[in-house]
């Protein structure tokens, strides 16, 4: 494949030398689950009649409901489960996901501890078995394709629901841009664009941080690379983000750092908090993050694709689609399985997709969620409807797509970060990074295979 680049991108390519920097991988991460405690067994009919008493409601599993949430993402999830709980006659309790213990029934589990799971799969349980097993009614071709990766098998079933999926997009502050004499309303398109907005973001309007980001790996890496056509991983699971594209856009943001233009503040979700605070003009961050930007003080939201790079043969991608997703424990009774199931029927229902919605700022699986969550969200004023249409669109279009993620293989992330941050920190050239950083995660996978698959089963 031939590349077309402008004569700036060259100019920073040939700078790029090819040191080798050996390093050890990271250890493998351990799982976190919760333990369960057993249904009760139902009890023996009596042998002779006896008087007759006030019916009780129906007995119910004690099924928890494991995560990493933190307080205030618990507190959103706990409002969910005590609706199913008064509307289902449940039980579902929530417990904390702890390292090394057996799974609970139900796991809701971030993209980044999909490495736990991959590692022990024996301790759960495909979804599409436990609804047929339960007759629960579950049509997963009503889901959208978008949303499906990394929780289908080979067959196309979905052995996970994808709860929380977003993807990257660009946020803005409009209050910003109209200080720095930029249109409000004319977000930049590409990367070589947006690098004149933060010079006047910089000069004009005063920012100390014209521009930061989120979740470094997943932005960078991932998705620049699906946006230009290459996935970051193989079909087969090896690592591949080292090419001519990939190269040139990390040098660039090289150049951003060295002109105080790019302000990188940790490997997460760090840098969100200086966007909520005004201090950063821009930020590159999961499209469900609009729920914790859109109050914020000083602060009039704007969204944008996520930029990409125009001198890249074929144009423009799609971005990938990643989150929490619910996965269900193995060795569970079946009264257990039954809750699990309508638990799963109950997410699913338009009305609930809505609240979660209106909590988590995720993605709506469905089109009849889609086309009802904001109209009854926006009465509660915490989604945007644009954030929305902005984050679908961004996730169709023409592009390969991996389903396996570098910022879901834990010791994988952890090692790209590295090389990144001493990119970025001047201290190697970009092309040396992330030969650096593919030959040492392929080393990773070689010597744990059962990583390089998107899921278990």
């Amino acid at each position: 494949m031939s590349y077309s680049i402008r004569p700036l991108a060259v100019a920073v390519s040939l700078a790029l030398a090819f040191p080798a920097l050996a390093a050890d991988p990271a250890a493998k991460p351990t799982v976190k689950a919760a333990a369960k405690s057993s249904a009760k067994p139902a009890a023996k009919a009596a042998a002779k009649p006896v008087a007759k008493q006030e019916s009780a409601p129906p007995a119910s599993a004690d099924f928890e409901l494991a995560h990493n949430l933190s307080p205030a993402g618990e507190e959103r999830l706990r409002a969910v489960v005590d609706r199913f709980n008064k509307e289902h006659g449940g039980n579902l309790k929530l417990s904390r996901l702890e390292k090394g213990e057996r799974p609970a029934g139900l796991n809701l589990v971030s993209a980044y501890d999909m490495s736990s799971l991959l590692a022990n799969a024996r301790n759960f349980v495909p979804l599409h078995e436990v609804m047929a097993k339960a007759k629960e009614p579950f049509k997963p071709g009503e889901l959208s394709a978008e949303l499906k990766g990394g929780v289908v098998d080979a067959k196309g079933r979905m052995v996970a629901l994808p709860l929380v999926y977003s993807t990257p997009v660009l946020f803005y502050n409009k209050a910003a841009f109209r200080k720095a004499k930029l249109d409000p309303d004319q977000p930049p398109k590409t990367w070589f664009e947006m690098q004149g907005m933060l010079d006047k973001l910089q000069e004009v309007g005063g920012y100390a941080c014209p521009y930061t980001t989120s979740w470094p790996v997943w932005v960078h890496v991932d998705n620049v690379s699906a946006v230009s056509g290459l996935p970051a991983v193989t079909d087969k699971g090896s690592l591949a983000f080292n090419g001519l594209p990939q190269v040139k856009h990390v040098a660039m943001m090289t150049t951003w750092v060295k002109a105080n233009y790019f302000k990188l503040f940790g490997r997460r979700d760090e840098a969100s908090k200086h966007f909520i605070d005004g201090e950063c003009a821009m930020i590159t961050t999961n499209s469900r993050e609009h729920v914790d930007f859109v109050n914020a003080k000083g602060v009039e939201l704007g969204v944008a694709p996520l930029p990409y790079h125009d001198d890249v043969y074929g144009g423009r991608r799609h971005t990938l689609a990643d989150g929490p997703t619910l996965w269900i424990g193995a060795g569970r009774s079946e009264a257990e399985y039954k809750q699990a199931a309508k638990f799963v029927s109950f997410l699913l229902a338009p009305d609930v997709q809505v609240e979660l919605v209106r909590a988590y700022g995720g993605l709506p699986l469905t089109a009849a969620a889609r086309s009802a969550a904001c109209s009854k969200v926006l009465q509660g004023g915490d989604c945007r409807q644009e954030v929305i249409d902005v984050a679908v669109n961004s996730l169709k279009g023409q592009g390969a797509s991996s389903a396996r993620h570098v910022a879901d293989i834990d010791a994988v992330r952890i090692i790209t970060d590295e090389e990144l941050e001493q990119v970025w920190a001047n201290k190697e050239p970009a092309k040396a990074g992330l030969d650096q950083a593919v030959s040492r995660g392929n080393a990773y996978l070689n010597a744990n295979p059962a990583m390089r698959k998107a899921q278990p089963f």
